[in-house]
């Protein structure tokens, strides 16, 4: 124990600026992999993993144990290499959402043809969800679905309420599988979409969430595109996106929430909190200065 408080004491003494802005780096990193890993299985894996390290630390350092010490030594390599193998589902939708930053819906280009295609949309979800229709509308953005558009029925039809009703009316042929959007048009229906594995709906307290809501948050994991979920159970409208999911809309919601999806963001060429400093400053300067 004095040796520890030893090494504690001559660390403090040579911690200087450069070693605060190392360990805040070494915690935003550490930040930003919890704020991944969240909502998924890999929490409780990591929990245990972090149990682990500290027992171990604690073991070699207070205690003398030289076998056990060369064991870990030599099990260090293997560990190094599990660890990317244990958590790839995690990395992988880490990596695609940053390589998705900053993406937009593709939709069309006029302002018009947006606001009719979401008229569209909103206006059958509407009314699939006063009728409890069960209904899953994958809208596609940057990241193109092609291989789940293989797995459906091919339409390739002009985008309208109607024919989104006829889908996904009951005991038709296309109704259990997902409708996936580009633009103003519906690529294929009778889609099958990839479930989710991050436990969010396992942990929900509303059982009637099942295989619909599992697959639109499967395929908001796996690509950028935007779900919109109508439960057949209770007619409760759902939005998927990057894992998320918003629950308890209203059509007026909904057509609100999509639209902020939509809409790209301005580019700015320094960062809010810059902008407002510069923005403070120059004020205080056209301030008139008292005699």
């Amino acid at each position: 124990m004095s040796d520890l408080l030893t090494e504690l004491e001559f660390l403090i003494q040579r911690f200087d600026w450069l070693s605060a802005v190392d360990l805040l780096l070494v915690t935003l990193a550490f930040a930003f992999l919890l704020s991944l890993l969240r909502g998924t299985q890999g929490v409780v894996l990591l929990r245990g993993m972090i149990l682990l390290i500290i027992v171990i630390a604690l073991l070699t350092s207070l205690l003398p144990l030289p076998a056990f010490s060369w064991l870990l030594r030599t099990t260090l390599p293997a560990l190094v290499v599990a660890i990317p193998v244990i958590f790839a589902p995690e990395i992988r939708r880490a990596l695609e959402r940053l390589g998705r930053a900053g993406s937009v819906f593709s939709l069309g280009t006029q302002p018009a043809e947006i606001e009719r295609t979401m008229a569209a949309i909103v206006t059958a979800v509407q009314r699939l969800s006063e009728r409890r229709l069960g209904a899953l509308i994958v809208i596609e953005r940057e990241t193109r679905l092609d291989e789940y558009v293989e797995t459906g029925v091919s339409l390739y039809a002009l985008l309208s309420p109607e024919l989104l009703l006829q889908v996904f009316h009951l005991n038709t042929p296309l109704h259990d599988g997902a409708v996936i959007l580009r633009s103003n048009r519906i690529l294929a229906a009778g889609c099958v979409m990839p479930l989710s594995a991050s436990g969010t709906l396992s942990r929900s307290p509303e059982r009637h969430m099942g295989l619909r809501h599992r697959a639109a948050l499967g395929i908001s994991e796996v690509s950028d595109a935007v779900s919109v979920v109508v439960s057949e159970e209770t007619g409760s409208i759902s939005v998927t996106h990057s894992g998320r999911m918003i629950r308890r809309l209203d059509p007026s919601r909904l057509r609100n929430i999509l639209l902020a999806f939509h809409r790209p963001r301005s580019p700015r060429s320094l960062p809010d909190w810059l902008s407002k400093t510069l923005a403070s400053l120059g004020r205080s300067d056209t301030r008139p200065k008292r005699r």
